[in-house]
Protein backbone atom coordinates (compact mmCIF):
# COMPACT_ATOMS: atom_id res chain seq x y z
CA UNK A 1 0.00 0.00 0.00
CA UNK A 2 1.60 3.42 -1.08
CA UNK A 3 1.10 6.42 0.98
CA UNK A 4 0.96 9.91 -0.60
CA UNK A 5 1.28 12.67 1.75
CA UNK A 6 1.34 16.52 0.33
CA UNK A 7 2.41 19.89 1.60
CA UNK A 8 1.65 22.95 0.18
CA UNK A 9 4.90 24.66 0.54
CA UNK A 10 5.78 28.34 -0.68
CA UNK A 11 4.57 32.05 -1.90
CA UNK A 12 2.98 29.69 -4.91
CA UNK A 13 1.12 26.95 -2.98
CA UNK A 14 3.26 24.37 -4.62
CA UNK A 15 2.35 20.62 -3.71
CA UNK A 16 4.96 18.92 -2.51
CA UNK A 17 5.28 14.91 -2.33
CA UNK A 18 6.20 12.55 -0.37
CA UNK A 19 5.27 8.97 -1.45
CA UNK A 20 6.56 5.01 0.68
CA UNK A 21 5.20 2.37 0.93
CA UNK A 22 5.54 -0.65 3.21
CA UNK A 23 9.21 -1.01 3.13
CA UNK A 24 9.53 3.17 4.64
CA UNK A 25 11.17 3.71 1.19
CA UNK A 26 10.09 7.31 0.23
CA UNK A 27 10.61 9.00 -3.06
CA UNK A 28 10.27 13.24 -2.84
CA UNK A 29 8.74 14.92 -5.72
CA UNK A 30 8.75 18.18 -6.63
CA UNK A 31 10.38 19.50 -3.23
CA UNK A 32 9.19 23.18 -2.50
CA UNK A 33 9.59 23.90 0.90
CA UNK A 34 11.11 27.84 1.59
CA UNK A 35 10.63 29.25 5.08
CA UNK A 36 12.19 27.10 8.05
CA UNK A 37 8.82 26.43 9.55
CA UNK A 38 8.10 24.33 6.30
CA UNK A 39 11.47 22.38 6.42
CA UNK A 40 10.42 21.43 9.91
CA UNK A 41 7.07 20.42 8.99
CA UNK A 42 8.40 17.82 6.14
CA UNK A 43 11.12 16.58 8.52
CA UNK A 44 8.50 15.87 10.99
CA UNK A 45 6.45 13.66 8.91
CA UNK A 46 9.73 11.59 8.01
CA UNK A 47 10.81 11.52 11.39
CA UNK A 48 7.49 10.35 12.67
CA UNK A 49 6.87 7.92 9.91
CA UNK A 50 10.49 6.64 9.85
CA UNK A 51 10.89 6.68 6.38
CA UNK A 52 14.37 6.84 4.49
CA UNK A 53 14.44 9.21 1.40
CA UNK A 54 16.12 7.18 -1.51
CA UNK A 55 14.95 10.05 -4.42
CA UNK A 56 14.09 12.92 -5.61
CA UNK A 57 11.96 13.90 -8.37
CA UNK A 58 11.42 16.65 -10.94
CA UNK A 59 7.89 17.05 -12.69
CA UNK A 60 9.66 20.39 -14.59
CA UNK A 61 12.21 23.09 -12.97
CA UNK A 62 10.03 26.33 -12.71
CA UNK A 63 10.96 27.87 -9.86
CA UNK A 64 8.28 26.64 -7.22
CA UNK A 65 8.70 22.97 -8.02
CA UNK A 66 12.43 23.12 -6.91
CA UNK A 67 12.79 25.83 -3.93
CA UNK A 68 13.53 22.73 -1.56
CA UNK A 69 15.99 20.90 -3.86
CA UNK A 70 18.98 22.21 -2.33
CA UNK A 71 17.87 21.39 1.05
CA UNK A 72 16.94 17.74 -0.16
CA UNK A 73 20.23 17.82 -1.09
CA UNK A 74 21.54 19.06 1.96
CA UNK A 75 19.67 17.10 4.06
CA UNK A 76 20.00 13.69 2.59
CA UNK A 77 22.53 13.66 0.01
CA UNK A 78 19.86 13.17 -2.71
CA UNK A 79 20.62 14.60 -6.56
CA UNK A 80 17.39 15.75 -8.24
CA UNK A 81 16.29 13.20 -11.35
CA UNK A 82 14.36 14.97 -13.90
CA UNK A 83 14.54 15.21 -17.88
CA UNK A 84 17.35 17.13 -19.75
CA UNK A 85 14.97 19.20 -21.25
CA UNK A 86 14.08 20.58 -18.45
CA UNK A 87 18.16 22.13 -17.13
CA UNK A 88 17.49 25.38 -19.19
CA UNK A 89 14.87 26.08 -17.10
CA UNK A 90 16.29 25.42 -14.09
CA UNK A 91 19.50 27.11 -14.85
CA UNK A 92 17.36 30.10 -15.56
CA UNK A 93 15.83 30.74 -12.17
CA UNK A 94 19.48 32.28 -10.78
CA UNK A 95 18.53 35.20 -13.15
CA UNK A 96 15.12 36.22 -12.19
CA UNK A 97 14.32 34.95 -8.88
CA UNK A 98 16.11 37.89 -7.37
CA UNK A 99 13.40 40.08 -9.42
CA UNK A 100 10.81 38.22 -8.12
CA UNK A 101 11.91 38.75 -4.16
CA UNK A 102 12.15 34.81 -3.91
CA UNK A 103 15.52 33.54 -2.20
CA UNK A 104 16.72 30.71 -4.33
CA UNK A 105 19.37 28.37 -3.21
CA UNK A 106 20.88 26.96 -6.47
CA UNK A 107 19.74 23.43 -6.69
CA UNK A 108 22.40 20.93 -7.90
CA UNK A 109 22.17 19.15 -11.37
CA UNK A 110 21.24 15.20 -11.90
CA UNK A 111 23.37 12.90 -11.79
CA UNK A 112 20.92 10.76 -13.82
CA UNK A 113 18.52 12.39 -15.72
CA UNK A 114 15.09 10.62 -16.95
CA UNK A 115 13.80 9.70 -20.01
CA UNK A 116 10.54 10.26 -21.86
CA UNK A 117 9.64 6.93 -20.98
CA UNK A 118 10.81 4.02 -19.07
CA UNK A 119 10.08 3.52 -14.70
CA UNK A 120 11.98 4.54 -11.87
CA UNK A 121 11.16 2.69 -8.70
CA UNK A 122 11.59 3.08 -4.49
CA UNK A 123 11.08 0.22 -2.27
CA UNK A 124 8.88 -2.19 -4.11
CA UNK A 125 6.72 0.28 -5.80
CA UNK A 126 7.54 1.05 -9.76
CA UNK A 127 6.19 4.40 -11.08
CA UNK A 128 5.79 4.83 -14.94
CA UNK A 129 7.01 8.06 -16.62
CA UNK A 130 4.91 9.42 -18.70
CA UNK A 131 6.26 12.27 -21.05
CA UNK A 132 3.87 15.43 -21.28
CA UNK A 133 5.31 18.71 -22.29
CA UNK A 134 3.49 22.19 -22.76
CA UNK A 135 3.26 24.05 -19.54
CA UNK A 136 7.33 23.60 -19.60
CA UNK A 137 9.68 22.20 -22.55
CA UNK A 138 10.15 18.12 -20.96
CA UNK A 139 7.62 17.36 -18.23
CA UNK A 140 6.87 14.58 -16.66
CA UNK A 141 4.20 12.63 -14.89
CA UNK A 142 4.87 9.34 -12.28
CA UNK A 143 2.11 6.64 -12.73
CA UNK A 144 1.24 4.05 -10.45
CA UNK A 145 -0.97 1.09 -12.07
CA UNK A 146 -1.75 -0.88 -9.45
CA UNK A 147 -2.67 1.83 -7.03
CA UNK A 148 -3.97 3.93 -9.95
CA UNK A 149 -2.79 7.16 -9.32
CA UNK A 150 -0.61 9.95 -11.11
CA UNK A 151 1.29 12.19 -10.10
CA UNK A 152 0.70 14.92 -12.74
CA UNK A 153 2.60 18.06 -11.65
CA UNK A 154 1.45 21.47 -13.77
CA UNK A 155 -0.17 19.25 -16.61
CA UNK A 156 -3.71 18.55 -15.49
CA UNK A 157 -5.53 20.45 -12.81
CA UNK A 158 -8.68 20.31 -11.16
CA UNK A 159 -11.29 22.03 -13.99
CA UNK A 160 -8.22 23.79 -14.57
CA UNK A 161 -4.87 22.96 -17.10
CA UNK A 162 -1.46 24.27 -16.75
CA UNK A 163 -0.15 27.78 -17.63
CA UNK A 164 1.59 27.85 -21.04
CA UNK A 165 2.52 31.58 -21.45
CA UNK A 166 5.92 30.62 -19.72
CA UNK A 167 8.81 29.86 -21.79
CA UNK A 168 8.78 26.73 -23.22
CA UNK A 169 4.47 26.16 -23.30
CA UNK A 170 2.85 25.21 -25.99
CA UNK A 171 -0.80 24.94 -25.83
CA UNK A 172 -1.42 22.82 -28.27
CA UNK A 173 1.06 20.51 -27.32
CA UNK A 174 -0.22 20.34 -23.67
CA UNK A 175 -3.82 19.84 -24.81
CA UNK A 176 -2.59 16.74 -27.09
CA UNK A 177 -0.76 15.35 -24.81
CA UNK A 178 -3.83 15.43 -21.78
CA UNK A 179 -5.93 13.95 -24.43
CA UNK A 180 -3.59 11.28 -25.51
CA UNK A 181 -1.52 10.65 -22.91
CA UNK A 182 -3.73 11.30 -19.75
CA UNK A 183 -7.16 10.53 -21.09
CA UNK A 184 -6.07 7.14 -22.11
CA UNK A 185 -5.40 6.40 -18.33
CA UNK A 186 -8.68 4.46 -16.85
CA UNK A 187 -11.18 7.11 -15.56
CA UNK A 188 -10.90 6.40 -11.88
CA UNK A 189 -7.04 7.24 -11.86
CA UNK A 190 -6.75 9.77 -8.80
CA UNK A 191 -4.34 12.93 -9.83
CA UNK A 192 -2.39 14.45 -7.79
CA UNK A 193 -1.75 18.15 -9.58
CA UNK A 194 1.24 20.73 -8.40
CA UNK A 195 -0.95 23.21 -7.47
CA UNK A 196 -4.57 22.88 -5.76
CA UNK A 197 -7.22 19.87 -4.66
CA UNK A 198 -6.57 16.36 -6.54
CA UNK A 199 -8.84 14.92 -9.24
CA UNK A 200 -9.88 12.42 -11.30
CA UNK A 201 -8.80 11.64 -15.12
CA UNK A 202 -12.87 10.43 -15.48
CA UNK A 203 -13.92 13.79 -13.33
CA UNK A 204 -11.47 15.99 -15.81
CA UNK A 205 -13.09 14.61 -19.08
CA UNK A 206 -16.31 15.15 -17.67
CA UNK A 207 -15.98 18.74 -16.73
CA UNK A 208 -12.96 20.57 -17.48
CA UNK A 209 -13.87 23.55 -19.33
CA UNK A 210 -10.25 23.59 -21.02
CA UNK A 211 -11.15 19.87 -22.77
CA UNK A 212 -14.72 19.48 -22.79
Amino acid sequence: MIQIKSFAFNPYQENTYILHDDTLECVIIDPGMYTGEEQNAFLKYIAENNLKPVLLLNTHCHIDHVLGNKFIYDTYGLFPQFHKGEEMVLNSIVSYAPQMGIRYEVSPLPQIYLSESGTVKFGETELELIFSPGHSPAHLCFYNKEENFLIGGDVLFYRSIGRTDLPGGNYDLLIKNIREKLFSLPDETRVYPGHGPATSIGFEKQFNPFLS
